[in-house]
């Protein structure tokens, strides 16, 4: 069989390119015709327009002569063709299917590639071709001469003919993939939105290399007495912050553009300088309308990022982004001052918090310490509450820059930053489904129904299967679906373990799908505890001890799949499975 079936195939032991056996054909094609005696016609005579030319003096022939720079002139509003011969299998089909889109070869010649179909040929007169002209130039030896020409003619027809018999992968060419910054990943969804991305609305959104740089840097600092004066000052065709400290003092800065480096804005609003479309997140929504009901706590402009367009890309994030006037405006109650070196910062109602991990996000990561990101980028402590309007002290040996597993949080959102060079070592999703069906092929099976168990398809990750698994979270014992051991007392929460006789929440298992949140690429063989979402024992171990943000002043560990607060000691559990009885 052949396991290239793009490629011509080859016997065993043939490892000829396939412009050898064009060469080949070709040469041979041309020798073959050269040797064959000139057609009975004599068109040099009788359908010339004009004179022909005058005949040869008899003697030696040339030692040697240059190929004609290009073909003679059409006669009779026909392009130069070779006479046809008359022959049946001239004029068979086999020279039919094997035209291919016309290249014309550089000689005195056609090119067998680009043959006259078979009306012309049949309906042309000998009136309309031109004078046969010779197959070589007239030369000591005309054999000598082919394989020279035909070099050079197949030098031409190498990459037409490569195009056509092979794909862009094939052909070895790089291909120039956009340079990719990294990605932000939403926390609490497994894969997708519960009602599926659209546009910009999504739980993964990916940052590019822009085909022109839009980012932005500060330039000039304008102090105006009234908010009026303020806004006269503005362009509306140019970025600035204004900063109102009282109703008759506004500070604006402007912003110029910088080619070195790209702007990315993420909120709440769905305006068109945002890029990144981001709502509350709801513990185990199941739909859009879940979260749309919710009085939203995230800024509609958030939060930008400035990623630069030269290696290494680093990428940094500040607080806030520029509406659709190319304004931010902190007014009155936001907290803002002005720096030792005379410039103006400030923190949004809610601010934006990030925290970098330790030893960044691998199997030895640990957690970090939240921080809080200003207007301009500077790191400060938190606050006591979100909104608070003292703000925490300056943190001067930490920076803005995102690294690799740093979260962002929008008081509503949390987000993971996952740069291009940690996705390249992370599992993809065919890892993931690879892991699924090496479980499902161990024919797991329920101790009390004896029934094989099976988790469903990615597809399906939300629908609740008759093969699905369940597990006890105080013990781990994995179970198909059944009712033993319910008691109307329990109310359905808890339920008693066949195996072990332990009372606890008894729940499904689902596959954690978002390969982004793995911090390795181990099998599945833990679940969070209470929401039974699956994963590798590594990611379990480092999604436990993180502390997410919730509400305005707290702070507890939650599932990434499903944003669902981690209950029991742990927080979650390792799976016994029971295997088949044969």
């Amino acid at each position: 069989m052949n396991p290239h079936p793009c490629k011509p195939h080859a016997p065993a032991g043939t490892h000829k390119c396939i412009y050898t056996h064009i060469y080949t054909f070709i040469y041979t094609f041309y020798t073959h015709r050269a040797q064959q005696p000139q057609p009975r016609r004599n068109y040099n005579s009788q359908h010339a327009a004009g004179p022909g030319p005058a005949p040869r003096p008899a003697g030696p022939a040339p030692a040697a002569c240059p190929l004609p720079s290009a073909p003679p002139a059409a006669v009779g509003g026909r392009s130069a063709r070779r006479p046809l011969r008359q022959s049946g299998r001239w004029r068979g089909g086999w020279r039919r299917s094997a035209r291919l889109p016309s290249h014309r070869l550089s000689g005195s010649f056609p090119s067998p590639f680009s043959l006259p179909d078979r009306r012309e040929r049949d309906t042309g007169s000998p009136g309309d071709l031109l004078p046969p002209a010779s197959p070589l130039p007239s030369c000591g030896n005309n054999e000598k001469s082919v394989p020279q020409l035909l070099i050079r003619d197949l030098k031409f027809e190498k990459k037409s003919l490569a195009k056509l018999m092979f794909s862009p992968d094939q052909e070895n060419h790089p291909s120039k993939a956009p340079v990719k910054y990294g990605e932000l990943i939403v926390l609490g969804y497994n894969g997708s939105l519960p009602n599926g991305d659209r546009g910009r609305r999504k739980s993964r959104f990916a940052l590019f290399k822009r085909p022109k740089a839009n980012g932005v840097k500060p330039s000039t600092v304008h102090i105006a007495c009234t908010p009026q004066a303020a806004k006269a000052i503005s362009n509306k065709d140019q970025h600035s912050i204004s900063y109102t400290l009282s109703r008759a003092q506004t500070v604006v800065v402007e912003y110029t553009h910088d080619s070195n480096t790209d702007m990315f804005q993420i909120g709440r609003s769905t305006e068109s300088p945002i890029d990144f479309v981001v709502t509350d997140t709801v513990p185990g929504s199941q739909s859009n309308s879940d979260t749309q009901s919710v009085q939203s706590t995230i800024s509609r402009f958030a939060c930008r990022i400035i990623c630069e367009r030269n290696p290494p890309f680093t990428a940094r994030i500040y607080a806030a982004g520029f509406d659709s006037s190319k304004n931010i405006f902190l007014g009155e109650k936001a907290a803002k001052w002005k720096t030792s070196d005379g410039q103006m910062d400030g923190l949004t109602t809610n601010g934006v918090l990030v925290m970098h991990p330790r030893n960044g996000f691998t199997e030895d990561s640990k957690p970090g310490v939240w921080r809080e990101i200003s207007v301009c980028g500077n790191v400060f402590s938190l606050r006591e509450t979100r909104s608070a309007q003292q703000r925490g002290k300056m943190v001067e040996n930490e920076t803005n820059q995102l690294q690799d597993g740093s979260l962002i949080d929008l008081c509503g959102a949390t987000l993971l930053w996952r740069t291009a060079e940690g996705l390249s070592r992370t599992p993809t999703v065919k890892h993931l489904e690879a892991l699924r069906q090496e479980i499902n092929a161990a024919r797991p099976q329920c101790p009390v129904g004896f029934n094989t168990l099976a988790f469903p398809s990615m597809k399906r990750k939300d629908v609740v299967d008759e093969k699905q698994p369940w597990v006890y979270l105080n013990c781990g014992h994995v179970h198909g679906y059944h009712n033993w051991g319910n008691k109307e007392e329990r109310d359905g929460k808890d339920r008693e373990c066949p195996m072990c006789r332990s009372v606890g929440p008894y729940v499904p298992l689902w596959l954690g799908c978002e390969a982004g949140f793995y911090v390795d690429a181990g099998p599945p063989t833990h679940a969070f505890s209470p929401c039974g979402h699956v994963c590798s024992e590594k990611t379990t171990a480092y999604w436990s001890q993180i502390p997410l943000p919730h509400g305005t002043h707290t702070f507890h560990a939650a599932c990434p799949f499903c944003a669902h607060q981690l209950a029991g000691e742990q927080g979650y559990i390792r799976l016994i499975f029971q295997g088949p009885l044969d």
